[in-house]
């Protein structure tokens, strides 16, 4: 998240959502001490985090091609919402969870559920646990996306800062409806995890992402403070342009 009074992640849908794995779910998942090794190292190399420009130039050809909503991209919200808001985010980066558990929910309410915007969500890991519990909500499958990714950042300080992270990531993955050798097989795709590196690079290259939560608004990259008040400054003025 950028801007004035952000605070950057270097390193680092609501509640109906989350009900959807609460609700029912008794899965008991034991973990063996050996999951970190069997995994490996859980880091990868990271950029340091730079403040961003309050806004930047319009992006070039690769940056509108990465503008552009795919089929394959998590969406919250209508296709005919005049505002797209893209964020990059990282599952082991605090601001993302703040903007996540604080911020998302109003924005919902006073923007997603009334047509006005619509929310794409990729993944921009900073780190290889990061890396690792993206690719778990991915295999959680997309019914189920979001509300793993709210159970993920509801907990984060819980396995994020455990000292053996990836079995905690286990446990989470459990309440997912993931089994062990479920567990075990998504962290072994490689094409999963190809695609949110390439996803990861292309912010980087489309639109000079290097910290966490970044938000693309209708196709630039966009300094956004940490409050509701600072998005509503926002995308009040895009939402009443589109709909003159």
């Amino acid at each position: 998240m950028s801007g004035p009074n952000a605070i950057y992640c270097g390193r680092e849908f609501h509640m109906r959502n989350m009900l959807v794995f609460l609700g029912g779910i008794a899965v008991v998942l034991v973990v063996g001490v050996g999951l970190y090794q069997w995994l490996g190292d859980p880091t990868i190399s990271v950029p340091q985090s730079q403040p961003q420009a309050t806004t930047a130039p319009a992006p070039a050809a690769s940056g509108a091609e990465a503008a552009k909503v795919r089929a394959d991209d998590f969406v919250i919200g209508t296709p005919g919402a005049p505002v797209t808001v893209i964020e990059y985010a990282s599952l082991t980066c605090p601001h993302c969870a703040n903007f996540h558990k604080n911020i998302l929910p109003a924005l919902i309410s006073a923007y997603v559920d009334s047509g006005k915007m619509r929310l794409v969500y990729r993944d921009f890991p900073l780190d290889g646990v990061a890396l690792r519990a993206s690719m778990l909500a991915r295999c959680t499958g997309r019914e189920r996306f979001f509300g793993f990714l709210d159970i993920l950042y509801q907990r984060q300080a819980r396995w994020a800062g455990s000292a053996d992270p990836l079995a905690a990531l286990a446990r989470v993955a459990a309440l997912g409806g993931l089994s062990a050798d479920e567990f075990k097989a998504c962290l072994k795709n490689k094409t999963i995890e190809n695609k949110i590196l390439t996803q990861r690079q292309e912010a980087q290259r489309a639109f000079a992402v290097t910290s966490t939560p970044s938000f693309i608004i209708d196709g630039r990259l966009v300094a956004v403070g940490n409050t509701i008040a600072d998005f509503k400054a926002i995308l009040d003025p895009l939402v009443a342009k589109a709909r003159k």
